[in-house]
C-alpha cells in the first residue's frame, strides 16, 4: 500500500522519535525510505530573512548531510532501503513540494522538533504539512516515551474506528498487514452516536422514543456490519460497539483503556466530502490524541478543494 515513506528531520532528538516507527512500518510493508532535512535561513524579529554568512551556511549544510548520512547508515543496518535528500528554504513548503514531486505515499512526522515541546499537540510546521500535503501521514507524539532501539518496536494492539462505510475501510489493508506482520490484535470499533435534538425544554416522550428507535436501528446495523466484517480479516480481531453522545471522547477513552499502540484512521468516513482533507474525527485526533496516529488519505491531491487562502496565495505568486 505504501511503497515510499518520507521522513522529515531537523537534527533534533525530538524529531528522531519517529525512527523506530519508520523501521516498524517500512519492514512490515517493504517500503523504501527517504530522509529529508530542510535548512532554513534564520529570520529577524521583524520576520524578514537575515543575511547569512556563506561560510556558516556551508558548514551548516555539511553538518546536515553528515547527520543524515549517519542516520541512513543505522537504518540500512536495520534492513531498510534508505535514501537521503537535503534542501534549502522554508521547511513546510519544501517538504510538501518534495513529497508531491517524488511519489511519496506516507509522511512520518514527529509532533515536535527543534523548537521544543509546547502545550500544542503538534508544532506549527507539522500542522502545515498535515493540512497541505494531501497525503497519508503518521504522527508520532514526541512527548511520549519512545524505544531507544531502532528495531525494538513491536505493535501489539491497533485500534481501527469504522463507521460501516466502504470509504472508511480504506485503512483495512494497511491495518491488517501491520497486524499480521507483528501478530498484533486488531481492535475494530464502531460508535453509535445518539442523535442531537436541541430543545429549550426536555424532550417529550415521543421525541425520546424517536431517539431510541434511531439508536436501536443504527446499533443493529452496526452489529451486523461488525459480524460480517470479522471473518474477512485474517488476523486476530476484536470488535467493540459503543453507544455514546460523544464519539471522539469514547474513542480516546478506549485508546487509553485498551493500551493501544497505534490508531489507524481513514481521512474521511461516510459523511466526509472533498471540501477538506480530513473529517472531524481525524481533526480531533490530530489536535488531542496522545498515541501514534496513522491517517490514510482517501482523496488524491486533485480532489481536495483548495482554501480561499491557498487560492489567493497562488494568484499573488503568479503576478
Amino acid at each position: 500500500m505504501f511503497d515510499h515513506i518520507l521522513v522529515p528531520l531537523d537534527g533534533s532528538s525530538l524529531a528522531e522519535c519517529v525512527l523506530p516507527h519508520v523501521v516498524a512500518i517500512a519492514r512490515a510493508l517493504g517500503a523504501r525510505v527517504t530522509l529529508l532535512q530542510v535548512l532554513e535561513r534564520p529570520k529577524s524579529n521583524q520576520g524578514s530573512t537575515q543575511f547569512v554568512d556563506p561560510l556558516s551556511w556551508y558548514m551548516g549544510a555539511a553538518e546536515a548531510r553528515t547527520y543524515l548520512d549517519g542516520l541512513s547508515t543505522r537504518l540500512r543496518e536495520a534492513g531498510l532501503q534508505v535514501e537521503c535528500s537535503f534542501l534549502q528554504g522554508q521547511a513546510a513548503g519544501r517538504i510538501i513540494e518534495f513529497a508531491q514531486n517524488h511519489a511519496v505515499d506516507l509522511i512520518v512526522l514527529s509532533s515536535h522538533g527543534r523548537s521544543g515541546l509546547s502545550g500544542w499537540n503538534v508544532s506549527s510546521i507539522v500542522l502545515k504539512i498535515i493540512l497541505r500535503s494531501y497525503l497519508s501521514v503518521m504522527i508520532v507524539r514526541a512527548y511520549q516515551p519512545q524505544p531507544h532501539d531502532l528495531t525494538g518496536l513491536r505493535y501489539r494492539r491497533l485500534l481501527v474506528p469504522l463507521d460501516c462505510s466502504q470509504r472508511a475501510e480504506c485503512v483495512l489493508s494497511l491495518a491488517t498487514g501491520l497486524a499480521r506482520f507483528y501478530e498484533a490484535e486488531l481492535l475494530v470499533v464502531h460508535v453509535v452516536n445518539r442523535p442531537q435534538m436541541p430543545r429549550w425544554a426536555p424532550l417529550t416522550s415521543e421525541e425520546s422514543e424517536l431517539v431510541h428507535k434511531i439508536v436501536e436501528c443504527n446499533r443493529l446495523e452496526a452489529t451486523r456490519y461488525l459480524k460480517q466484517l470479522q471473518p474477512r480479516l485474517d488476523v486476530s480481531v476484536r470488535t467493540h460497539l459503543a453507544i455514546s453522545d460523544h464519539a471522539a471522547e469514547t474513542l480516546h477513552d478506549l485508546v487509553e483503556q485498551a493500551d493501544v499502540d497505534l490508531v489507524v484512521l481513514s481521512a474521511h468516513g461516510y459523511s466526509g466530502g472533498a471540501k477538506w482533507p480530513y473529517g472531524s474525527m481525524v481533526v480531533n485526533f490530530i489536535g488531542y490524541g496522545a498515541t501514534p496516529l496513522l491517517i490514510v488519505q482517501d482523496l488524491s491531491p486533485e480532489e481536495v478543494e483548495r482554501t480561499r487562502a491557498e487560492i489567493s496565495a497562488r494568484e499573488r505568486k503568479g503576478h
